[in-house]
């Protein structure tokens, strides 16, 4: 009998429509490739809907909360459903950045100036000198993230809004003017080098999701110190953190700094996202696997105690 898979996605974070898309692409290519797939958007039910499903793989393609924090992988080994991605630990170390960050700077990964703030702190002054960014320190899809100019006298206003729904702790990290490039991890193979030209002012949820929000040019067009460089930085992030599966880790690089300073990692996203516009099927067919291909991998790659 086919493989049973159930494709997780959804959730209740605000990256829940972006998984809808994800997991919608993941399933269809699942039965194409011949699996039993049941889609699963996933509720505070989720434990019970799995037991009573008995799936032979989870294949997790939730973004944010609690796909991706180690809530949902946590489920999943108590439930004995093998799963692909990351574990319970890797996962909740990604999502948190100001631990991510730590681990990555002990690992040799380069990682911008900044530190944790409270929204509340954040918003009453400039918390350093601008410019500089600030983002939800558990979030993804750069929802809620601000570049603060140096133009800009005060903070942004939004971080006093009484319905502000991104989390109490930021991560406020130097500006690093440049050039957008990001890099994946499959398994122990590190693929190649993507630049990102974005249509909007940076790279936020519009210019990653809508049609035409972005330019992706591949290979990336740096040098090649450069390019292997951010290579071999993206598989030590990737093993730092001890991700598994797949993983794609996001730099900045401003080449006007001759002292090497310029190439930083801004984050490693356990659950990339596999929409028509996703970074990570594009590098994968880059490197000779299509679509089907990586899913498949992704589902033969399912374990537990990851």
């Amino acid at each position: 009998m086919a493989k049973h898979v159930a494709v997780l996605m959804g959730g209740w974070s605000s990256e829940r429509e972006v998984s809808l898309r994800s997991g919608a692409a993941c399933a269809g290519a699942l039965e194409a490739a011949g699996y039993q797939v049941t889609r699963v958007d996933v509720g505070r039910d989720v434990a019970e809907v799995l037991t009573r499903l008995a799936p032979d793989v989870a294949f997790n393609v939730l973004h944010g909360q609690p796909g991706e924090d180690g809530t949902i992988q946590g489920i999943l080994e108590i439930l004995r459903i093998p799963y692909s991605h990351s574990g319970v630990l890797a996962s909740a170390l990604a999502m948190d950045k100001a631990q991510a960050r730590i681990m990555l700077a002990a690992a040799g990964v380069p990682v911008a100036k900044g530190g944790l703030v409270s929204r509340a702190e954040a918003a009453k002054a400039h918390i350093m000198a601008p410019p500089y960014v600030l983002k939800p320190n558990a979030g993804g899809s750069s929802v809620g993230v601000f570049i603060v100019r140096e133009d800009q006298a005060h903070p942004p206003q939004e971080l006093t809004r009484e319905d502000w729904s991104h989390g109490e702790n930021l991560l406020a990290e130097e500006f690093i003017p440049g050039l957008e490039l990001t890099c994946a991890v499959m398994g122990d193979k590190v693929l190649d080098v993507i630049e990102i030209e974005s249509t909007q002012k940076f790279y936020d949820y519009e210019s990653k999701y809508a049609p035409g929000g972005s330019q992706h040019i591949l290979p990336a067009r740096i040098l090649p110190e450069i390019y292997q460089r951010v290579q071999m930085l993206s598989l030590t992030a990737h093993r730092a953190l001890g991700c598994r599966g797949v993983s794609r880790s996001d730099f900045r690089f401003d080449p006007s700094r001759q002292d090497g300073s310029g190439l930083i990692c801004l984050e490693v996203n356990t659950q990339p996202g596999m929409t028509e516009t996703s970074l990570v099927p594009e590098l994968a067919a880059h490197a000779g696997i299509s679509f089907g291909e990586l899913v498949t991998w992704m589902v033969e790659d399912a374990s537990l105690e990851r």
